[in-house]
């Protein structure tokens, strides 16, 4: 009877440890699902800031072509043509960067949904351990159940001698 109950004491507490697993794992799923998204709204972001900065470079690109042929006409835009080719250098150096940024932030998206989708299945394994659990449980209740009755008839069969 003892060892029933010690048994089932320790289903209890195996039990209760699962679903205590249980919710931390969904936590974690919950915060990397988070994290996730926070890093999608940061790839859009540098998308798009990359996108407006490739456009600029264009328009740049354009202008000092034009500037370059009013060089030739005159000395006086040397200067303009200068400044804007450094501009021009220092966009380009920011596209490249932006680009760098990007890529990274797609690899650590990559490396997240893959480290989320390992914790998914983590997660389903220990659901589906804690299944087992729950019918071994259930069916050692049974068991408990019928030999208790099989006591309370064999206490009232030894009652009647």
């Amino acid at each position: 009877m003892d060892r029933i109950k010690e048994k089932m004491n320790q289903l209890r507490l195996e039990a209760d440890e699962a679903a205590t697993q249980n919710e931390e794992l969904k936590a974690k799923i919950k915060a990397l699902e988070q994290d996730n998204l926070a890093k999608e709204q940061e790839i859009t972001s540098l998308s798009h800031k990359n996108n407006v900065l490739e456009s600029e470079v264009e328009n740049l690109e354009i202008k000092n072509k034009d500037l370059k042929a009013s060089a030739d006409q005159g000395a006086n835009h040397s200067t303009e043509v200068e400044t804007l080719t450094r501009r021009n250098q220092l966009l380009e150096e920011e596209a490249e960067e932006a680009d760098k940024n990007l890529r990274e932030v797609n690899e650590r998206l990559r490396q997240t949904d893959v480290k989320a989708g390992h914790l998914e299945r983590k997660v389903q394994a220990l659901e589906a351990e804690r299944d087992q659990w729950e019918s071994k449980y259930e069916e050692m209740a049974q068991k408990y159940n019928k030999v208790q009755k099989d006591l309370e008839e064999l206490m009232a069969q030894i009652g009647d001698i």
